[in-house]
């Protein structure tokens, strides 16, 4: 069986979204990240990113990762697009070109987005107070705002990614941009992503996703 390790506090969300969207069966097993434990190699310590069996899975020490019929792979939207093309249908590329724009978009995402959108997170949400950079957060959303403006024009056309529906592009930048949430004024000059997120947001595997996400600790 399909398996994923990672927290939901983690980019194992996205993975865990994807699954539950295509109605694919997996385990799952809770990795946490080793920063968040006293002592992640005290004895009885949760199975984190230190863990030895864990380590056995993704030497990197970094979740999310997974583990499907022999294959072991990480990198989260590299596993989004692996398990979408395993279970096909809408979600998975139709054809070469589909396969090609969804590959692009996902690493536009990783290099044109999330830099900047985690310190958004980091530093207006996430972080203590004290601990905020509002001048990174600041350089990170005047950072994005020329990247929201293409992605806005690529949305204007079908309101989704690649071929005119929802797809696993679809789930892998919109877990990216979530990140950008608590900068209102991109998504205002951006209405297109901003109604977008809302969809990819509305659908019933995310919510369910979010739902679980939520019992973990914080």
């Amino acid at each position: 069986m399909l398996t994923i390790y990672g927290v939901y506090r983690s980019r194992a969300s996205r993975n865990v979204w994807l699954a539950l969207e295509a109605g694919m069966p997996f385990r799952h097993v809770p990795v946490i990240q080793a920063g968040r434990l006293a002592d992640p190699l005290a004895p009885g310590a949760q199975i984190n990113t230190r863990s030895p069996e864990f380590l056995k899975v993704n030497p990197n020490g970094r979740i999310p990762a997974m583990e499907d019929d022999g294959l072991v792979l990480a990198e989260s939207l590299a596993i989004n697009l692996y398990m979408a093309k395993k279970h096909g249908g809408p979600l998975a590329p139709a054809n070469l070109r589909e396969d090609a724009e969804m590959t692009a978009w996902s690493i536009w995402a990783m290099t044109e987005a999330e830099p900047h959108t985690i310190e958004i997170l980091y530093n207006m949400v996430a972080k203590p107070p004290a601990e905020r950079d509002a001048a990174l957060a600041q350089a990170s959303i005047e950072a994005l705002r020329a990247p929201f403006a293409v992605l806005d024009a690529a949305l204007a056309k079908t309101g989704f990614l690649v071929g005119g529906r929802f797809t696993v592009a679809d789930i892998n930048l919109a877990e990216v941009i979530r990140y950008a949430m608590p900068a209102k004024e991109l998504f205002e000059a951006a209405p297109h992503v901003k109604a977008w997120l809302a969809a990819c947001h509305a659908r019933p595997a995310f919510k369910q996703m979010m739902a679980d996400r939520d019992k973990e600790p914080a």
